[in-house]
């Protein structure tokens, strides 16, 4: 199944993506969508962590939680986005080189040559022009990914507050710098307005694709208001916690906030740009009510076992950074 969500809201955008996940659909889906000014943040970051909260409210620009982990990304009209919705019976790893491969392959098509670079970014000119997360759920994974086309690169510095060790991992000086828009890098009898570029993709992914059903529309509205556009999913799982402790991994960054009272962990969170199989905060109640003791600490997360929820993360890793 082809579709194309003509909706900008963000909000709504990324209720239609959950909506479909959980939907009856069996077959394969590939939608493309764009966002009005938006900056979107993965499922287990920290809004107050990653956002320029001054620019993002004298810009009027849309904060929303996906469902998805990994980090947080700057969206508007000249970035479009795509969704891969497939089903998976007993799924249970994440493979980004799969889905990668054939939008490379579409931007090879109009003359890009482009290549998959670290976790899940695709580069070309060896600058990213795309972000991708993945998630399992229902039988099927999601896979989506932004293509940066002809975004507003001021608007993408202001509103990101990247933490600076990211930047430095990847030997790069700044968010502006490690990025650049698919039209500047097309050749220049390949270049097109946004509109036609979304057209080309279509067509090489199977030709006109169907818009959503007046039914769809009220459902994934209905999810929209009840969920992604309410503060409770998008700030308020930032809570203050007593104790926080972060670091950078070749997996991404984990930060801990932990609660703990007589050496018992009371409360803990998993915030962070890293990928996971299942929801992160099972996790966390695994571990509360625990004893902070490393070797205890270690059992817990070989038995959960810890790279469901932190892909690539070993126990004594995120023991250490908890005690």
């Amino acid at each position: 199944m082809i579709l194309y969500n003509t909706s900008t809201d963000p909000y709504f955008n990324l209720a239609c993506e959950e909506y479909l996940l959980d939907s009856d659909i069996r077959e394969e889906i590939f939608m493309l969508w764009r966002n009005a000014p938006t900056v979107v943040i993965g499922r287990n970051q920290n809004a107050y962590a990653e956002l320029n909260a001054d620019f993002i409210a004298s810009n009027h620009i849309a904060v929303v939680r996906r469902l998805t982990g990994g980090g947080a990304v700057f969206h508007d009209l000249g970035n479009v986005n795509y969704s891969f919705i497939t089903p998976e019976a007993g799924a249970t790893n994440l493979d980004f080189e799969r889905f990668c491969k054939p939008v490379i392959a579409a931007l090879g098509s109009m003359g890009l040559e482009a290549c998959m670079s670290g976790r899940n970014d695709i580069l070309a000119d060896g600058r990213k022009i795309s972000g991708t997360a993945q998630c399992v759920r229902n039988g099927k994974i999601l896979h989506h990914g932004t293509l940066l086309y002809s975004a507003d690169m001021t608007r993408l510095a202001g509103a990101l507050n990247v933490n600076a060790a990211k930047i430095q991992s990847k030997g790069i000086k700044s968010v502006r710098s490690r990025v650049a828009n698919i039209c500047d890098l097309l050749p220049e009898d390949k270049r097109m307005p946004v509109t036609a570029f979304i057209d080309t993709l279509f067509n090489y992914f199977g030709g006109s694709p169907a818009m959503l059903s007046p039914e769809m529309v009220q459902a994934v509205q209905k999810l929209s208001d009840e969920k992604y556009s309410k503060w409770e999913w998008n700030y308020g799982q930032s809570k203050q916690y007593s104790m926080e402790r972060s670091q950078r991994f070749d997996f991404g960054t984990v930060e801990i906030l932990l609660d703990a009272e007589k050496g018992v962990i009371q409360n803990i969170q998993f915030r962070g740009d890293f990928f996971g199989r299942r929801d992160v905060s099972e996790l966390s109640g695994l571990l509360t009510g625990q004893r902070l003791e490393r070797e205890n600490l270690i059992r817990l997360l070989t038995d959960a076992p810890i790279g469901e929820y932190i892909m690539g993360a070993a126990p004594g890793e995120i023991a250490s950074l908890i005690v």
